[in-house]
């Protein structure tokens, strides 16, 4: 199983970028999928979630400002970036919980990050 990410970029604040990540491989079912992001100096931290049925959780600091979605027909996840921050400059991960058959395990992937820098 492989995932893609994409879609980083250099941006000035208040402008916006859509990130994608596609997963490939041996999969039957995708249940959550996550984006994460890590600046320099600073731990990885957990941005979005969203479950198999659409349900989705964000970080306090990006509420109202991102948006998380997937197309479970195209195995693909968003990240919808609006009124963009300094602060938000990191590199963005894209993660899945990814089932290989019927009633087998769920293991977690990891995209190889995309940069997303943010001008003032």
């Amino acid at each position: 199983v492989q995932l893609q990410a994409s879609g980083g970029g250099l941006v000035q604040a208040r402008g916006s970028l859509r990130l994608s990540c596609v997963a490939s491989g041996n999969i039957f079912r995708i249940n959550a999928m996550e984006w994460y992001r890590q600046a320099p100096g600073k731990q990885r931290e957990l941005v979005a979630t969203i479950t198999s049925g659409g349900s989705t959780n964000y970080v306090d600091s990006v509420k109202g400002r991102f948006t998380i979605s997937r197309d479970n027909a195209k195995n693909t996840l968003y990240l919808q970036m609006n009124s963009l921050k300094t602060e938000d400059t990191a590199v963005y991960y894209c993660s899945a919980d990814v089932q290989k058959y019927l009633r087998g395990p769920s293991w977690a992937y990891w995209g190889q990050g995309t940069q997303v820098t943010v001008s003032s």
